[in-house]
Formats: structure tokens, C-alpha cells, sequence
């Protein structure tokens, strides 16, 4: 765990520092920073997009009886593609779009229940059903 930690606030950001400086001497740092900021913006809108269809699934879902288990799932990863979009850099970005693009959030949906199903089965997770 503490690996993983270290990989994420130290490794991605230097990696990110040198990607951005790459970038900059090529395409030159104020189109550099327009392009971070453009697909931040990009993202955010796109965020809210499929954050506000994903609750409106939600919500009908929930009228008609039925257990939201996948809409509440797209939830969770467009609220991580919406924090990940936030933090300035390109892979964090690239990263963040490719999770709020429906054909690929699918994957991590995937990747997520087959991690999940693997932890309930190793007894990490308990699950309690409610009648």
C-alpha cells in the first residue's frame, strides 16, 4: 500500500513535470498551458454530462424498483475521472476522459467487479444482504 501511495503522489507528478516540459518545447508553454486547461474544461463538461445522465438512469431505476448496482458504479468512476481531471497534467487528464467515455468506463467496470468479486472471495469483503 505504501508503494502504491508513493507511486501516486511522487512518481505521476514528476512524470507529469517532465511530460509538460516536453510538451512546452515543442508546442511552446503558453499552448501548453492552453492545452491543459482546454482539456480540463473538456473534462469537466463531459463530467457533469454523464454525471447528470448517470443520475438520471439512477433515479428511474429507482422508480421502477429495480437496484441501480451499475448506474451507482458509473457514478463512482465518473466522480474519480472528475477528481482526476482536476489534478493539471496530460496523463492524468488522458486518464480522466478515458474514464468518463462510456466504451472505455465499461472496461473499468469490468476490471472493478472482477477486483471486487476477487476480495469477497478472499474474505476482504463482507456482503450483508438486507430483506
Amino acid at each position: 500500500m505504501l508503494l502504491k501511495l508513493f507511486l501516486c503522489f511522487t512518481l505521476i507528478p514528476v512524470i507529469e513535470l517532465y511530460l509538460l516540459i516536453q510538451v512546452g518545447t515543442v508546442i511552446g508553454g503558453i499552448n501548453t498551458i492552453l492545452l491543459v486547461i482546454l482539456t480540463g474544461f473538456l473534462g469537466a463538461w463531459l463530467a457533469r454530462l454523464e454525471g447528470m445522465n448517470t443520475m438520471l438512469k439512477l433515479r428511474t431505476n429507482l422508480q421502477q424498483g429495480l437496484m441501480p448496482a451499475e448506474d451507482m458504479l458509473d457514478a463512482v468512476i465518473i466522480f474519480v475521472a472528475g477528481v482526476v481531471l482536476i489534478t493539471p497534467g496530460l496523463i492524468t487528464d488522458v486518464f480522466g476522459l478515458l474514464l468518463l467515455w462510456p466504451a472505455t468506463r465499461n472496461k473499468f467496470k469490468q476490471m472493478a467487479r472482477k477486483k471486487f468479486d476477487e476480495m469477497q472471495l478472499q474474505g476482504n469483503i463482507n456482503i450483508t444482504r438486507f430483506r
